[in-house]
């Protein structure tokens, strides 16, 4: 199975950018994890960008590639990409939102994510342990259905 890891705006800087915030881990460190815990039988196709239309475009692709489901950390976008939402809306594809800190926690207008009403679940504030639970839950999910 293939599944797509799509990262917002900034995530590139992971490791450097705000570590109280954000972690020590890099984003190679996320891919690294996840790629362990897919196995040899599963494929994770990342993507990163700064600019909402590449992160478009990687989405509309996803289907006609083969990726099944998107684990998707959009960043700033999440609070402010109807572009974003309308993406995901329009593919066949199921999303899980993860988000490193608990936007909760933060700032009240990162408090709404207008990603969450098209994902079928979030997955905030267990930093990289966010991404893995999101992945773990594809896995069981494609266990149960398989």
């Amino acid at each position: 199975m293939k599944i797509g890891l799509l990262n917002g705006p900034n995530l590139n800087l992971l490791g450097k950018r705000e570590p109280a915030v954000y972690g020590n881990f890099s984003l190679d460190d996320v891919y690294n994890n996840l790629k362990k815990i897919a196995g040899k039988s599963n494929e994770i196709v990342a993507f990163q960008s700064n600019i909402e239309g590449e992160l478009i475009n990687f989405i509309h692709l996803c289907p006609d590639s083969g990726v099944k489901y998107i684990i998707f950390n959009p960043g700033a976008y999440g609070h402010t990409s109807i572009a974003l939402r309308d993406a995901i809306a329009g593919v066949d594809l199921k999303v899980v939102e993860v988000h490193i800190s608990n936007i909760y926690k933060r700032e009240e207008f990162r408090h709404k994510s207008l990603i969450s009403p098209v994902s079928i679940g979030v997955i905030s504030g267990f930093g990289i342990y966010s991404y893995e639970m999101a992945l773990e839950y594809i896995l069981k999910i494609e266990n149960i259905k398989n």
